[in-house]
């Protein structure tokens, strides 16, 4: 995580991706209350729904007994989505790409790809158990 950023708001949610609907209410409010633009709330909405399944689904690797927490953190003119899981965390350094041909066919694989071009940055942390995605806001 980035030096300065400060925690506002975090959910903790059952691993289940019929749970989206709780991230999507929490980009909405984050959404509204910092006048994020259309534009930007679209490449949020994606990007924190991606990083969300992926933690369901790659990381928690669907049971229910664990939760993926959901923090939105600020800074200055910059805001922060971080999304934890409880999995063994992944190689993030050596993902295939998504754009290959060879790759092109296959439906899973996106995810990560989206949120790295739809946002400012995305790091990760804790061995790819948490994932901390960076936009830069007009404020």
């Amino acid at each position: 995580m980035k030096d300065g950023f400060k925690e506002v708001k975090t959910i903790e949610i059952p691993t289940d991706v019929n749970s989206i609907q709780e991230v999507e209410r929490m980009i909405d409010e984050v959404s509204e209350t910092n006048n994020i633009s259309g534009f930007l709330y679209g490449n949020i909405l994606i990007s924190v729904t991606e990083a969300f399944n992926n933690a369901v689904i790659h990381g928690n690797k669907f049971d229910k007994n664990l939760k993926v927490v959901v923090l939105f953190l600020e800074k200055d003119k910059e805001i922060c989505f971080s999304i934890l899981d409880k999995g063994n965390g992944f190689d993030y350094e050596n993902l295939p790409d998504p754009t290959a041909p060879e790759n092109i066919e296959k439906i899973n694989g996106r995810g990560i790809f989206l949120m790295k071009n739809l946002s400012d940055e995305v790091e990760f942390e804790d061995g790819g158990s948490r994932v901390n995605i960076y936009f830069k806001t007009e404020r």
